[in-house]
């Protein structure tokens, strides 16, 4: 059936109820013996009475549901239409009917009693429908996998967490039969939900109570579904289910399942990251299109891990245009054809281009005025700029000159500079170009104000990002495929990790954040051992670390420290009004400043000669932690 001819059957539904309701009214009233003048009455309001309750419903958009989805939200606007309803039938009887003395009026206790009938048919209509769709649903349903899935390859299912997702993950179970799985309860902690029951299921203990269960239950896989837990509450979990011989399986996090409803889809195998865990970033949205929305946005390296999710995030918020610049063409093919697939209707121009090219970078800012710049551009790889100091120099200030004064001169509003937890006392060349870079950026605020510009520059600070290029995880399962060993360089190095999304998304509400100078950094949770993280890959890989895969420790590379941090002792940190970004003000010296002016005043002369040399003298006294 049709939208509209289901919406004209529930019309007259609610017609026929409506006066139903009244005359039930009447009966409840007298007795059963209602006197002739009141039925007489109620004939000759009868009319406007129905079609006052039809508008009101129609108002109210009870004929705008889809019912078989009904929930609590669905019962307020029954109540609202129907208390309306009541409310305008007892005005017009009163003020256009009854004055005129033509009939008698109704006795006053009908209205409440009409209305109590009224909700209870009204809803009791919705809701049998709801019921009896979901009755042939799940009837369907279960004919259906019997038919499908022979009873001895039906899988069951032991869900953990007795809560929203794990409500949706056994809806989403029994809707899709082909998967042979069937739920038999729930795991929860919570001791007010022990013994009770969910969709039908039981709660049939905490998760200590996992091996007994899954042994009496007979179960074959369980599914995590507490996507907001905190890393150390999974990773309790994660190593009691180990013990059952069950398969593991996990909703994603919060932050993963932003673009859409959770479904059987997203139910994945156990990843390290979930291991991690944190509480989900709240961004406000509101703040976010307010910046974005309608707004021109250049994102540079736009084909890199950050890059890349930044274009993702930023297309959902209708930038008026989102140019993606990238020196690589392969990485800016691969964005460029997703951002097509996924946002046909966005205007989303490539841009093949060094940001070391003052000339290009120029000629992009003439052509499309960006008001919004994230510069994710940038060398990052320690050990490779210990080998090519002279590439991260160039790359990483000169090329955040460029792009930072192209900023300037052509009027932007935002600009966001992408920077590394590595820039925090840096004993590498990387980090000290990335402290450089947010030191230039420091520089251009601070020039832009004393001139009355409108660019408000600001830099993002974080520690590693798990599943980017050339990181930790990506490498580990390569090792692990080949059998190993698994090669980590000190037992005792630790490091702060964050999700691609994750960090995207507070980038994003940062920017919306800034109002110029700051150095935003984000509250990346406890540090993780690298050690600790290469045994829960090799264990969620189905082996054992030590004996099925070797740990091989190879010694601290040039340029790595055993610790990362995310600020100094002498940079002053405040909060913000988001609980999961913080602001380091400067802690550098004059000295440091000075260089900067010098450098960039070199820069912004012309005379580039010598700018290497000037450029390594700041990384130098950067990396010596205290300039002499």
């Amino acid at each position: 059936m049709g939208r509209k001819q289901l919406a004209l059957v529930f019309i007259i539904l609610d017609a026929v109820l409506v006066n139903c309701a009244y005359f039930g009214a009447l009966f409840l009233r007298f007795d059963g013996a209602v006197p002739a003048e009141y039925t007489a009455a109620y004939l000759y309001i009868a009319p406007a009475a129905t079609l006052l309750t039809l508008l009101a419903y129609y108002y109210a958009g009870l004929y705008r549901k889809m019912w078989q989805y009904a929930s609590v939200k669905e019962i307020y606007d029954i109540l609202q239409g129907v208390t309306a309803a009541g409310l305008l039938v007892v005005a017009v009887a009163y003020v256009f009917i009854y004055h005129q003395g033509a009939i008698h009026p109704l006795p006053r206790s009908i209205y409440p009693l009409a209305w109590l009938l009224n909700l209870i048919f009204t809803g009791g209509s919705r809701f049998c429908l709801r019921s009896f769709r979901e009755f042939r649903r799940d009837s369907g349903a279960s004919k259906k996998g019997r038919a499908a899935t022979a009873p001895a390859l039906r899988r069951r299912a032991l869900i953990v967490g007795a809560g929203d997702a794990g409500a949706v993950v056994v809806r989403e179970l029994r809707n899709h039969p082909s998967l042979a799985l069937e739920p038999v309860g729930f795991i929860d902690d919570d001791p007010r939900k022990q013994g009770l029951y969910l969709l039908g299921l039981p709660v049939l203990g905490k998760r200590e109570d996992i091996p007994r269960i899954v042994r009496k239950y007979d179960a074959d896989e369980i599914i995590i579904a507490i996507p907001s837990a905190p890393g150390r509450v999974i990773r309790e979990i994660v190593d009691i289910c180990k013990k059952t011989g069950a398969r593991l399986k996990t909703l994603p996090g919060v932050y993963e399942l932003i673009n859409g409803r959770v479904s059987v889809g997203q139910i994945r195998e156990v990843q390290v990251e979930d291991l991690l865990g944190r509480e989900p970033v709240q961004l406000n949205l509101d703040e976010i299109a307010a910046y974005l929305a309608g707004k021109v946005i250049l994102v540079t390296g736009a084909g890199g891990s950050i890059g890349s999710e930044l274009c993702r995030q930023i297309a959902r918020f209708n930038p008026a245009s989102l140019i993606l610049l990238d020196n690589t063409e392969n990485n800016l093919f691969e964005i460029d054809q997703e951002l097509r697939e996924r946002f046909p209707e966005l205007d989303a121009p490539v841009q093949l281009a060094d940001i070391r090219d003052e000339e290009r970078i120029d000629h992009i800012f003439e052509k499309y005025r960006p008001q919004v710049i994230f510069h994710a551009a940038a060398y990052k790889h320690v050990p490779m700029m210990e080998r090519f100091p002279e590439h991260a120099v160039s790359n990483n200030i000169y090329g955040t000159y460029t792009v930072a004064s192209a900023a300037e001169r052509y009027g932007a509003e935002i600009f966001i500079l992408v920077s590394t937890d590595k820039a925090v006392r840096p004993t590498s060349v990387m980090g000290a170009t990335k402290r450089a870079a947010e030191l230039i950026i420091q520089h251009f605020e601070g020039e832009s104000k004393a001139r009355g510009g409108r660019t408000r520059y600001a830099a993002v600070r974080f520690g590693n990002v798990l599943g980017s290029r050339g990181s930790v995880i990506p490498i580990f399962k390569r090792q692990i495929a080949r059998g190993g060993p698994v090669t980590v360089t000190h037992p005792d190095m630790v490091r702060y990790f964050m999700t691609i999304p994750e960090a995207v998304q507070l980038i994003i509400q940062a920017g919306a954040l800034a109002r110029g100078g700051e150095i935003f950094v984000l509250d990346m949770g406890e540090p993780v051992k690298i050690v600790d993280l290469a045994r829960d890959l090799i264990r969620l890989s189905g082996l054992e670390p030590g004996e099925d895969i070797e740990i091989k420790f190879t010694g601290i590379r040039p340029g790595e420290k055993l610790r990362e941090e995310l600020f100094t002792d002498r940079e002053k940190m405040s909060a913000t009004r988001h609980s999961r970004i913080f602001i380091a003000r400067n802690g550098e010296s004059d000295e440091i400043g000075e260089i900067v002016a010098s450098l960039i005043k070199k820069f912004g002369s012309g005379c580039s000669g010598d700018f290497n040399a000037e450029a390594f003298v700041m990384v130098d006294r950067l990396k010596s932690g205290r300039p002499k």
